[in-house]
């Protein structure tokens, strides 16, 4: 039995993993906890925690894990450059698995995208685009901005230097490494992914839809239960499903 700890408990994810736990008979919810609960208290007795709560809480949490030697799952996105640090340097520690998305279809898109770059060659434009609900406060997802960076890593080129987040004015010819990315929001959509490869006389798009959370919920616990015999590190649900490539 994993006793497991929810950070999160009153938000969206957090009462959809609450729901997914009681089909996991390896599980046990031993807290579920938000703001302003004793969350040293919990961890300490847990043997893994899932956070999916705010971007501001994921590091300080990470932290208090690995003081406390416990497995984490992080599905939390919008945590600044430092805070992501944080967590790098909480994993010398703990297994952590931190992810943007924790849909086994979504990590599945992520392998296809970077196969696609493959195949596809430098002949064809790369446009990503979501959508989610109107409530969703960062922008792009944490899902797009990891297809966005495994298409750059395939590409080989600096994420940073060319993912263009939306064209607005006189913009001139699209430069041919350039990966656009646009952000969608609008009523309860729970999460659309499309990465759009675009040649002369061709296109093709691959596209994730997701129309409940308890997908998300499932992989996350299926995350926690897979720490159990991992060493610290830094992983991903590429890690957990076992599609990482070896490039």
């Amino acid at each position: 039995m994993t006793n497991v700890a929810i950070i999160g408990a009153k938000g969206r994810m957090g009462q959809a993993l609450q729901a997914c736990a009681v089909s996991f008979p390896e599980i046990k919810i031993i807290a579920a906890l938000d703001k302003g609960d004793d969350l040293a208290g919990a961890v300490e007795r847990a043997d893994a925690v899932v956070e999916f709560s705010h971007h501001s809480v994921s590091a300080p949490i990470a932290e208090l894990c690995a003081s406390h030697r416990k497995r984490l799952v992080i599905g939390t996105t919008g945590q600044s450059e430092l805070d992501r640090a944080k967590i790098l340097d909480a994993s010398s520690n703990v297994p952590i698995v931190f992810a943007p998305n924790f849909s086994i279809g979504v990590n599945l898109l992520f392998h296809l995208a970077e196969v696609a770059v493959g195949i596809l060659g430098g002949g064809f434009d790369i446009e990503v685009v979501e959508m989610h609900h109107r409530h969703k406060q960062d922008a792009p997802s944490g899902t797009a901005r990891r297809l966005a960076e495994v298409l750059a890593a395939a590409r080989q080129i600096e994420y940073d230097k060319n993912v263009q987040h939306g064209r607005v004015g006189i913009t001139g010819e699209r430069p041919p490494e350039q990966i656009g990315m646009h952000a969608l929001r609008g009523g309860d959509v729970v999460g659309d992914h499309t990465v759009v490869f675009a040649a002369d006389g061709e296109r093709v798009e691959i596209t994730h839809r997701a129309s409940s959370r308890e997908t998300f919920a499932r992989g996350a616990l299926r995350a926690a239960l897979w720490t159990a015999d991992r060493p610290p590190g830094l992983y991903d649900m590429q890690d957990v499903l076992g599609l990482r490539r070896e490039v």
